[in-house]
């Protein structure tokens, strides 16, 4: 079956990951066969042949595989391990309810919410407008994040609500100003945690690096934000958090297990030079619960999304500490 090139750009949150893990996520296919790919000229990189797999990408990097791609599938939108810019509809995504109001997805990771600087390729937000016209005038920025209350990050997976109408975008807005909303996350994190349960409470501002963020005191300057977490089970080089987020800062877990010196195992944006940690192909990191009241009859609603397969595989081979 002959398949035509297909051309990714490289966007911040894949700065300085290598060229096979990144085609490796873009595309589905095996770590294995992404190389063979790479070592058979068949990937150029702005335009240059590259054969070795092991490059480190860059912001804006243009990343197109050039040679025949018969054992190549199109990626599968359904499997919460494929990294895709590709989205066809909604009946490839998991729609835990929809009714007049709001629709509730289990976001895959790979997915971007809306469309962002440097971004390509269609978004989840495309294929809600595609599935209902209607949330094309639905919010502060219709052009941009139609229909989007909140976000997670392309690589995070997990419960996700939209709204339909602007009457339900006010109040699921409402809601999450007064922080009414539960939001609960699992996450992996390289190394052991000191304490049992915690709260995090550094403030996040901008990063001078592009597509980063970064935790200050609160003596300094930033958002304010506060993270809660209770570890659920400990590994020889890793433990497992449940994390209770009181605010909605971009990138807030990231960056504050990472300014404790422990970074969500798989994340290629927030690491710590020279530490060991675990090899993952993406990130571990869930929300797996959501609960807000319906803008319209006001019920508290509750939706749970299990902890993907793929995240699950990686523990499974991990040793436990009691």
């Amino acid at each position: 079956m002959d398949i035509s090139p297909q051309t990714f750009t490289v966007d911040a949150i894949d700065k300085d990951v290598r060229l096979d893990v990144f085609l490796t996520r873009i595309t589905g296919q095996s770590r294995s066969q992404i190389q063979k790919q790479i070592k058979a000229r068949g990937v150029t990189v702005n335009g240059k042949v590259e054969c070795v797999v092991h490059r480190f990408l860059d912001v804006g990097d243009a990343v197109e595989v050039t040679a025949s791609l018969d054992h190549l599938p199109s990626p599968i939108l359904s499997s919460p391990t494929v990294e895709t810019r590709s989205i066809a509809s909604l009946q490839d995504l998991n729609i835990l309810f929809e009714d007049n109001d709001v629709i509730i997805l289990n976001k895959p990771a790979g997915v971007l919410v809306h469309p962002t600087e440097g971004s390509n390729g269609p978004t989840l937000m495309d294929a809600l407008i595609a599935h209902d016209p209607k949330i094309a005038s639905v919010g502060d920025d219709p052009v941009h994040r139609a229909g989007i209350v909140h976000r997670l990050d392309r690589m995070v997976s997990g419960v996700l609500v939209v709204a339909k109408t602007p009457e339900a975008f006010t109040s699921l807005k409402q809601q999450w100003k007064n922080r009414t909303v539960e939001k609960r996350y699992r996450a992996l994190v390289n190394g052991q945690l000191d304490k049992t349960h915690d709260t995090i409470i550094f403030r996040i501002a901008r990063s001078p690096q592009a597509g980063r963020m970064v935790a200050r005191p609160s003596s300094q300057e930033g958002r304010d934000a506060r993270t809660d977490y209770t570890v659920t089970q400990r590994y020889a080089n890793a433990t497992d958090v449940d994390i209770l987020l009181h605010t909605g800062r971009p990138h807030q877990i990231r960056t504050h297990f990472h300014a404790l010196g422990h970074p969500v195992v798989g994340d290629p944006l927030y690491t710590i030079r020279n530490q060991k940690r675990l090899a993952f192909d993406r990130l571990w990191l869930h929300a797996y619960r959501l609960a807000f009241d319906h803008p319209v009859t006001h019920e508290r609603m509750t939706f749970d999304a299990p902890v993907p397969d793929a995240l699950t595989a990686l523990t499974n081979t991990l040793h436990k500490i009691d």
